[in-house]
């Protein structure tokens, strides 16, 4: 019985370690291929506006502007209009085609917040430029201010994403007359490819996005506003933690962003159907150097130098907060978190929203949020 119970135990613990690794590896992996899990079900014409039949889903139903990408290519934009076909079913409204038609029936397309594909969709002029970084050359866009504007915007993406869905914010700093820089880092499929292309949760991308900010300073930046989308806020903080000595880096605006690892993780392992505390099987994975390792990254990741609901005393610059309170993703409650531990010093904005969709949920009350606060805190 002794010898049973002795087997069980250890097939328990190496079903555990093996878990562990597994989630580890996902929540490290490369950059994939978008998923186009969703279809094109019928079109209908309503005079001159043309509507898109879709199943509905929480994303094709949910109030806002959205970008559908089509595995042919095709780049479609919708309304925040949702017009209701039955209890399976609801119909968008298209407000742009970017090849001027639509699809053809039964096409697979992924449902995107990302609204535009690329600076010029946005309305925005810029230069593409090379940032060194310790990885290697990375691509960035420069969207120069007015008159060689001394205040400068760096807009970091996040997980999986490209530096398109940061045109969201470009366009406010655009509005404001401020220079905009517009970066890729290592491994997120722009930027340079190292080690085994492996996502480290911001904590060696950091190096990269610090090396634009050094950049930005050579190019005459006087003050600099980081702006980072949920991955891409990690980033941010870290980045704004370790130059805290400079002093250039004066605010901080961050969408739907990672204060807290483990909270993330948990809270993915619940909308995967797992048992949130199961997250914390991939702990040993990414924070023990020889585990590290074997789950394919450089090196340990400290998840505790990027855990800023324990760090809140430590932040040093004003930061504005936007987050849906419909992000099953990054839990909103890490952000009101934040905001209590530091009311006066964080201010947070909430939307009707999921995960980085709050501008889609509402672009106007996000851009006037963000320029109203920037307005106030920023003064050139």
């Amino acid at each position: 019985m002794r010898r049973i119970f002795a087997a069980s135990v250890v097939l328990l613990g190496v079903g555990a370690m093996s878990l562990g690794w597994v989630l580890a590896r996902k929540l490290t992996s490369g950059v994939g291929s978008r998923t186009f899990d969703l279809r094109l079900r019928d079109i209908e014409t309503d005079g001159d506006r043309r509507l898109l039949i879709l199943d509905r889903t929480r994303s094709t139903a949910a109030p806002g502007i959205f970008s559908l990408w089509f595995e042919t290519g095709e780049w479609v934009r919708v309304s925040d209009e949702v017009i209701d076909r039955g209890p399976g079913q609801i119909a968008r409204v298209v407000t742009h085609a970017a090849s001027g038609r639509l699809p053809s029936l039964g096409a697979s397309f992924s449902w995107s917040g990302i609204y535009f594909d690329g600076p010029a969709a946005a309305g925005l002029s810029v230069r593409e430029v090379l940032i060194t970084t310790p990885a290697g050359p990375a691509p960035a866009w420069l969207a120069d201010g007015e008159h060689r504007a001394a205040t400068w915007a760096i807009h970091v993406h996040g997980m999986g994403g490209r530096r398109r869905g940061t045109l969201r914010g470009v366009q406010v700093t655009a509005e404001l007359g401020w220079t905009s820089l517009v970066v890729s880092f290592r491994n997120d499929g722009e930027g340079p490819s190292v080690e085994k292309g492996r996502s480290t949760l911001g904590y060696s991308e950091a190096d990269d996005v610090e090396a634009a900010v050094e950049y930005a300073v050579k190019q005459g930046a006087e003050r600099i506003i980081l702006f980072g989308w949920s991955l891409g806020a990690a980033i941010a903080l870290r980045v704004a933690d370790r130059m805290r000595s400079a002093g250039v880096i004066i605010a901080l605006v961050l969408d739907s962003p990672v204060l807290n690892w483990i909270e993330v993780i948990e809270a993915n392992c619940a909308r995967s159907g797992l048992p949130a505390v199961a997250g914390r099987l991939s702990l040993p994975w990414l924070t023990l150097d020889p585990l590290a390792r074997i789950a394919g990254l450089p090196g340990a990741v400290s998840l505790r130098e990027m855990d800023w609901i324990e760090r809140a005393r430590e932040l040093t610059v004003p930061t504005l907060i936007l987050h849906g309170d419909r992000d099953d993703s990054v839990p909103p409650a890490v952000s009101e978190a934040l905001r209590d531990r530091r009311p006066g010093f964080v201010e947070l904005v909430a939307f009707a929203a999921g995960h980085s969709l709050a501008w889609n949920s509402d672009p106007e009350r996000w851009r006037s949020s963000v320029s109203a606060w920037l307005s106030a805190v920023v003064v050139d």
